[in-house]
């Protein structure tokens, strides 16, 4: 499988935050239909990464809450980055908390970056953001029962694993079958799999990578990538998942959908999009006024959502 030089990618990060953050800039502020909260910190003593964007509509019926995990390769996340399209899906009656948490390293992006976590804490600290928001629906007007779990790249694999992996949920006393549904968008979900792509990648830069990014966020072991894959945990699978992928990287998510596949869970919708790369799926569902995959998200929600 080919895949982007060290450049190449340094460079779209950095392009995708920047259009992000150009992106939220060029948003109104005008908040009708919808109350905006943000900088809620979900962990006692927390740092400023471990806090929340929170968006809840405007509606008679306490509307289902989506928990939306941003891309940025588990170093380079932004909560404030996604609002543009936690935006558009309150719009659509569905709250949406857009969730930060601590950072690995990203030396490969920018060589100061060099103190940062490593898995689990990224998805211990989504799961506190879980129990924060299980814990408040009642204050701020949301459906406690109708919590969802997505993220887009790296927030896939860390909606994916809190999804199936329950000891994160399990430690704040919640089970898999307390989130109503998952939504795992472009992400990687077998770790070793992932580590192999950069290990034996015929570009040295690329080879670099293995160790300054993958090994980075999830350790130097095979027996610590297994650990942090989905492709580990399918069985345990209790919510029903939308499952959607882009051109770019799609055997990362091909090798998730095969697993599903040859597993007992069968509560699967596949959403595969055809025409647009890794950045060009995250700014479509963002910024296109009239995305059909950001819709295929929020019919999903609705779909899935018990009264």
């Amino acid at each position: 499988m080919q895949h982007p030089s060290l450049h190449s990618l340094a460079r779209l990060m950095i392009l995708l935050l920047a259009l992000g953050a150009s992106a939220m800039s060029a948003q109104s502020t005008d908040t009708v239909g919808y109350r905006e909260f943000r900088d809620l910190a979900y962990l006692e003593g927390g740092d400023s990464l471990q806090m929340l964007n929170l968006l809840v509509p405007e509606t008679d019926k306490k509307p289902p809450l989506l928990l939306w995990l941003g891309g940025g390769a588990w170093a380079f996340v932004n909560r404030n980055v996604e609002m543009p399209l936690a935006r558009k899906i309150a719009r659509e009656g569905i709250a949406v908390a857009s969730v930060g948490h601590r950072l690995s390293t990203g030396t490969w992006v920018e060589p100061e970056r060099t103190e940062g976590v490593q898995h689990p804490a990224h998805a211990q600290d989504a799961a506190a953001a879980f129990h924060w928001l299980k814990e408040h629906a009642e204050a701020y007007g949301y459906d406690a029962n109708n919590i969802y779990i997505g993220g887009y790249s790296c927030g896939a694999h860390l909606a994916a694993i809190l999804g199936s992996d329950a000891r994160f949920l399990e430690a704040h006393g919640y089970a898999l079958s307390d989130i109503r549904g998952l939504l795992p968008i472009a992400g990687a979900y077998d770790i070793p799999a992932y580590h192999k792509v950069f290990a034996e990648n015929e570009n040295p830069d690329n080879r670099r990578l293995a160790e300054l990014h993958v090994e980075a966020v999830f350790g130097p072991t095979e027996a610590q990538w297994k650990d942090a894959s989905p492709t580990e945990y399918i069985e345990h699978l209790a919510a029903p998942m939308l499952l959607m992928s882009e051109i770019g990287l799609y055997n990362y998510t091909k090798i998730y959908e095969e697993a599903i596949r040859e597993s007992s869970y069968r509560d699967v919708t596949v959403h595969h999009v055809l025409d647009l790369n890794h950045g060009g799926l995250w700014r479509d569902m963002s910024q296109n006024q009239r995305s059909h995959h950001r819709m295929a998200m929020v019919n999903f929600i609705r779909a899935k959502a018990v009264n």
